[in-house]
């Protein structure tokens, strides 16, 4: 039996792990699922007669190199900033390793090590970072193997409710960390460049400067800046590209809505409130807002934001109960953001019969023949219900079908990578597409930009 360790068994990975052990009989595999959570674990496993639950806290040296000594493959679904110690552990026990996270730059300081014992660091091959890259290589390729030129790419991506389960003004429930959206556009400066123009926004300004996107069937969206959208120039081999830009997914103005706890501060995570315990969700709104002998809070919120009592924004405002002054923060040491996260996954749970949703759309502007040409690519996944969500399915079953792929030497190429070369590409979309992620490619005439608006 090909031992595969999968470290972490969150909700994102009840798709992959259904898919290993569903291989398992056929490619000869027993899955091995480690979390700090035995139970969790356990809840995956099932009892099937090829797969194995253990409780596995990565911060235990030797329990960790344990576990990977008898692995043939790793797989770890931890949170990005875990993921070092596994890989080099991976190195010294000359393990191959998959993960759906960024490539970090202590992960690209090992690509020496990885390269040196021949083994395969696949990163990035989830959802977004993964499916985005994969399906935007292959269009790329496909237009430069042709002899086309490249003058557009843009990529939008974003983790939604589905239609029916849509049941708020802000448009949106928690389908990923709660953390990360909390915490959304505050790693740095998003860059991008149009028409040649290079293009900066600050956190402040972020959630105020979005583009628009309409996908049939599910109507409209917008989407904010990504970080740095200048990096895949070199990536996807574009590099004099004139207009390059990745942004994320959101319904018609949630952007708004959320700038106004951007505005106040409520987002921010680098400081503590002094006696959050005992702050009610009032008080934690009032500690942002200027003082005054007469006016309420909510008059002050309104005067501070500018915002009028029949403005829709308010009514976002109060649907999440924010001014109440009966319930208490209750978390000890609370940074805003941390009091603010608690407040919305009150209200922004996914309910046990609520469906996710994914949305991905790429723009492809290029020239062949001397004309210029567009084609639109978009994708749109639903969840099944709480255990088999659309997030679910796009991270975990990209990281599951290379994890096979590298087992079984069709990924060959060592080196710590993501996934845009070919023989991983091609493959793995192909097989996406029987599990209903598909790609909607429509020829378009070009849009572009006018140079002298942008």
């Amino acid at each position: 039996m090909r031992n595969i360790l999968v470290i972490g068994a969150g909700r994102s990975a009840s798709n992959l792990i259904t898919y290993l052990i569903g291989k398992s009989e056929s490619e000869n595999l027993h899955v091995i699922i480690g979390d700090l959570s035995l139970e969790n674990a356990q809840e995956h496993v099932k009892n099937h007669k090829n797969a194995t639950a253990i409780r596995l806290d990565i911060f235990k040296e030797e329990e960790r190199q344990k576990a990977i000594k008898n692995a043939d493959i790793v797989i770890s679904m931890l949170p990005a900033r875990f993921h070092i110690e596994v890989a080099k552990d991976c190195v010294t026990f000359g393990k191959h390793m998959v993960t759906a996270s960024y490539i970090s730059d202590d992960m690209k300081a090992l690509d020496e090590a990885v390269k040196a014992k021949g083994l395969v660091f696949m990163n990035e091959i989830g959802l977004d970072p993964g499916i985005d890259h994969m399906s935007a290589k292959q269009v790329i390729d496909r237009i430069q193997d042709k002899g086309g030129e490249m003058i557009l790419f843009e990529s939008f991506c974003g983790g939604l409710v589905a239609p029916e389960s849509d049941t708020n003004l802000w448009n949106y429930k928690f389908t990923w960390n709660p953390r990360n959206v909390v915490l959304a556009g505050q790693g740095g400066v998003a860059q991008f460049i149009q028409e040649g123009q290079y293009k900066y926004i600050p956190y402040n300004r972020l959630f105020r400067r979005t583009e628009f996107l309409e996908v049939e069937g599910y109507g409209k969206f917008e989407a904010y800046a990504n970080r740095n959208s200048l990096s895949y120039r070199s990536i996807y081999g574009i590099d004099d590209i004139p207009t390059m830009y990745r942004g994320t997914v959101r319904r018609v103005g949630y952007s708004r809505a959320w700038n106004m706890f951007v505005q106040l501060g409520m987002t921010d995570d680098s400081y503590i409130l002094e006696n959050s315990e005992n702050m009610s969700y009032k008080d934690f709104v009032n500690a942002f807002l200027p003082y005054h002998p007469t006016n309420t809070v909510r008059l002050k919120m309104r005067h501070e934001l500018k915002v009028d009592q029949d403005d829709v924004m308010w009514a976002k405002l109060l649907e999440l109960d924010i001014f109440n002054a009966d319930k208490k923060v209750g978390l000890k040491n609370a940074t805003p953001a941390k009091i603010l996260q608690k407040i919305l996954e009150e209200k922004w749970t996914l309910a046990p019969e609520d469906k996710d949703m994914i949305v991905m759309y790429h723009k492809f502007g290029y020239i062949l023949n001397g004309e210029k040409k567009q084609i639109d690519s978009k994708m749109v996944i639903l969840g099944d219900d709480q255990t088999f969500t659309a997030m679910s399915k796009t991270v975990g079953l990209p990281v599951a079908i290379a994890t096979l792929a590298i087992l079984n030497g069709k990924i060959k190429t060592p080196g710590v990578q993501l996934p845009i070369r070919k023989e991983v590409y091609n493959p793995i979309l192909k097989e996406l597409e029987e599990y209903g992620i598909v790609f909607k490619e429509t020829k378009m005439p070009y849009i572009g930009y006018n140079p002298d608006e942008i």
